[in-house]
């Protein structure tokens, strides 16, 4: 019963910016992690950044300083803000959302449907 769904890929210039939104929704009774993944072709999936309830973070040492994960608790939403692309960042990205449905129950991990972002003059 819940849904993750992503907008904001594109494509993009060497250099430029793309925002990228998540939102979840359905039977949720607490988040605790939302996270960004993403797979460019013939690699594996990686992880981008990650962002707890607490707002504690977390980014690859490839993105770092460049790329900013923001979440609106109200909104279920996370957010991942990406400067100074550069065409290694071409990929698709997937946002992530562990999440428990009630109290005391297990946390599961629901995944959006993908985004494509290329860097590319």
């Amino acid at each position: 019963q819940v849904q993750v769904v992503e907008s904001g890929g594109g494509l993009v210039q060497p250099g430029g910016s793309l925002r990228l939104s998540c939102a979840a929704s359905g039977s949720i009774f607490s988040i605790n992690v939302m996270g960004w993944y993403r797979q460019a072709p013939g690699k594996q999936r990686e992880l981008v950044a990650r962002a707890t309830s607490d707002d504690s973070t977390n980014y690859a040492d490839s993105v770092k300083g460049r790329f900013t994960i923001s979440r609106d608790n109200a909104k279920n939403t996370v957010y991942l803000q990406m400067n100074s692309m550069k065409p290694e960042d071409t990929a698709v990205y997937y946002c992530n959302v562990d999440l428990q449905m009630a109290p005391y129950n297990p946390t599961f991990r629901y995944w959006g449907q993908g985004t494509q972002v290329t860097v590319s003059s």
